[in-house]
């Protein structure tokens, strides 16, 4: 078995079976032709030789008028007497009246006898001669479906040639376009069977062209995020290699450090979420416990709620099981905690619970104004006014995690504590709540 084998061809496999019908027909109808031809001229010869009987009806010689070979005549008297004979060819002494065949000498016949009462009279013909004149009649009524079936398949290898040109053609002109031209395919002339799978096409050269676009522009935004970090990094560095007193060398360092940890922050959410935009596939799809991820992910951020004095924990609640990525679905929680964290003060509260196919995470923060809920979610938009330190990605990384989800992400303000809360909502095909 070959390994690799060449795709069969649409156009080879409907030009065949449509010749393979053809040459079927053909000579199924040929064969019926030929076969309807022999049978109307047996019928035929057996009229004729009806006719020639009656022709000497009235008792008159009949000479075949030099044809012999094909006809041979006996006439006899009421008490039996010949009376006539045409040719030296031996016949059947005895007359069976109407059709029958006979051999005489080899010679096979078909014989007519009819009786009067002034004679009667036996009409014989050669079968063999009879039979080639019926096969050349035969032979001339399937003539022109011999003819004409080569004549139809030509016609039909070239209507379908031409039926599927515009393929071929937008087969070229794909296999002759560069890598990055995303252009729509032409769809005129199209035939209608394949005008859906070009459509098809044209959408998904459209959403590539706008993942790249995407693409650049974060490329775009991103250098430009780690400019300014990268930069604060190197005069810090470069005043920490000046600087000669303790003191400020220590306060040097602590800057530096700082900056150091907000751009390992920003480059590890960068890279979250470059990879959640991609939708790549880190991981097969499982059966969630959003409760047990929530738990690891408050102990992760604990020290952190810890040094500034906030109250964070799960709500008890019922627990939701989700169908979806681990790894990623962690992801979602560490960024809404983080959020959480950072923009609430010190001492406050963040709670997470699970209701009605949610995971909301809400906290004793300022919130955000209700005009700036969509903006939130743009990547590295932060809410003006906004003291705390960040790299506005927060949002951003949990809103692709969740479209990944088919999840839907809603912002509102917190009824029992005051702050922002986030809902993500599952569809309930992917969810299964256990109390």
């Amino acid at each position: 078995m070959k390994a690799n084998s060449s795709p069969p061809s649409l156009r080879r496999r409907v030009l065949w079976l449509v010749l393979a019908v053809i040459a079927f027909v053909s000579v199924l109808q040929a064969t019926s032709a030929y076969r309807s031809a022999l049978f109307e001229a047996d019928r035929m010869f057996d009229y004729h030789l009806q006719e020639v009987a009656r022709s000497v009806h009235g008792g008159l010689p009949f000479s075949p008028g030099g044809d012999e070979i094909e006809f041979s005549v006996r006439i006899w008297s009421p008490d039996g007497t010949e009376l006539y004979r045409s040719g030296a060819r031996q016949m059947p002494s005895q007359a069976v009246l109407g059709f029958s065949d006979a051999r005489v000498d080899g010679v096979r016949y078909r014989i007519y006898s009819l009786r009067t009462p002034e004679h009667t009279v036996q009409i014989a013909q050669d079968l063999d001669a009879r039979l080639e004149r019926a096969r050349a009649l035969a032979w001339r009524a399937i003539l022109p479906i011999v003819l004409l079936a080569p004549i139809l398949m030509l016609a039909v290898w070239w209507l379908i040639n031409s039926a599927l040109a515009p393929v071929q053609r937008m087969r070229k002109q794909v296999a002759a376009r560069p890598a990055n031209d995303l252009s729509p395919l032409p769809t005129r002339g199209l035939p209608e069977e394949v005008l859906p799978l070009v459509d098809e096409i044209n959408l998904l050269f459209e959403r590539l062209l706008q993942a790249r676009s995407a693409q650049q522009q974060f490329i775009a935004d991103a250098a430009h995020e780690l400019r300014s970090p990268l930069a604060a990094l190197k005069l810090q560095a470069q005043a920490l290699r000046k600087t000669t007193d303790d003191g400020a060398r220590q306060a040097a360092l602590e800057r530096l450090n700082e900056g150091m940890e907000r751009a390992i922050e920003l480059s590890g959410q960068l890279l979250a979420l470059a990879r959640e935009e991609a939708g790549a596939a880190i991981a097969p799809s499982e059966a969630v416990n959003l409760e047990q991820l929530a738990r690891e992910a408050v102990a992760e951020v604990l020290p952190q709620a810890q040094a500034r004095g906030i109250d964070i924990g799960l709500a008890p609640g019922a627990s939701l099981t989700v169908q979806g990525q681990r790894q990623a679905l962690h992801v979602l929680l560490r960024n809404l905690l983080d959020n959480a964290i950072k923009y609430t003060p010190q001492g406050g509260t963040v709670d997470i619970r699970m209701d009605n196919m949610q995971l909301i995470v809400e906290d004793s923060g300022p919130g955000i104004p209700a005009a700036e809920y969509e903006r939130v979610f743009d990547r590295f938009y932060r809410v003006p006014g906004s003291d705390a330190a960040g790299s506005g990605l927060g949002l951003a990384i949990v809103k692709a995690v969740a479209d990944r989800h088919h999840a839907q992400v809603e912002l509102s303000r917190s009824q029992r504590l005051g702050g922002l809360a986030v809902a993500v909502r599952f569809p309930a095909r992917s969810v299964a709540a256990h109390s």
